[in-house]
């Protein structure tokens, strides 16, 4: 089963990550199909979700987001497209990466 890792650092702090990480789950029920669950703590949030064919977790601090995708087998051929799609999405709702 390929397994995707996607990781992006950011400066919203914990409350701002959380509002973008709200933002990527509306996205990923209502375009993706997939089914969600949050649990909140006091240093990072985590999101599970899945849909036939993937699962995975959102893991959100106050500086990273850390994205695990598990594929299926069908899925498993397009894990590029897949992973670039993702990518792409979460840079869109990060906004530009900061500065080393």
């Amino acid at each position: 089963m390929p397994e995707l890792k996607i990781e992006r650092q950011h400066t919203l702090g914990l409350s701002g990550a959380r509002a973008v990480a709200e933002r990527w789950r509306e996205q990923a029920e209502q375009e993706w199909g997939m089914s969600c669950t949050a649990e909140s703590g006091d240093a990072e949030d985590r999101m599970r979700f899945a849909r036939s064919g993937v699962s995975g977790e959102l893991v959100v601090t106050d500086t990273r987001f850390d994205l695990q995708l598990k594929l299926g087998f069908l899925l498993g051929a397009y894990s590029g497209k897949i992973e670039e799609k993702i990518q792409a999405n979460l840079d869109a709702l990060l906004g530009p990466a900061p500065s080393a």
